[in-house]
């Protein structure tokens, strides 16, 4: 089972369209910057330290299906809670739920966040290939980065 970090995301005023929606590319954006920030508090190393110890220079993104359940708007603070919801050989599927918690309302019960949008992404390990070192390769999960990502 995979652990579970919350990246915390402020919704500004030049995030959204001119109906004050956020504009769709920027979950994406979102969601690249929580998928980093997943590996960093795991304790994976900065990818140019783990490119000269293992040759990984990254996890580029090969697949992503998404669904938006409800808009946001700016002055939104939205969590963008992120898994690996499956390893597999020289890819894994990262899961992100982006919600817009509840506002706490004392002397209530804690009502159930908004469901922004889900959505899962299949990434690979890179590494530079041999014969071209501009082109990369999948390689295969170093298992020391998936132990640091699993939970204990």
């Amino acid at each position: 089972m995979s652990k579970e970090v919350i990246y915390t995301q402020r919704v500004e005023f030049g995030d959204c369209d001119p109906a004050r929606i956020v504009w769709f590319p920027n979950f994406f954006r979102w969601i690249d910057a929580a998928s980093r920030h997943f590996f960093v508090a795991c304790g994976v190393p900065p990818w140019h330290e783990t490119e000269a110890t293992l040759g990984v220079i990254g996890t580029p993104l090969v697949d992503t299906h998404a669904r938006f359940v409800k808009t946001a708007s700016y002055g939104d603070v939205l969590h963008i809670h992120t898994t690996v919801a499956e390893w597999r050989g020289k890819s894994f599927v990262q899961r992100y739920r982006i919600v817009r918690p509840a506002p706490c309302v004392p002397g209530q019960p804690a009502a159930e966040p908004d469901l922004i949008m889900e959505c899962d992404e299949v990434r690979i390990f890179a590494g530079r290939r041999a014969d071209n070192p501009n082109a990369i390769r999948a390689l295969e999960i170093p298992p020391s980065i998936r132990a640091l990502c699993e939970e204990a």
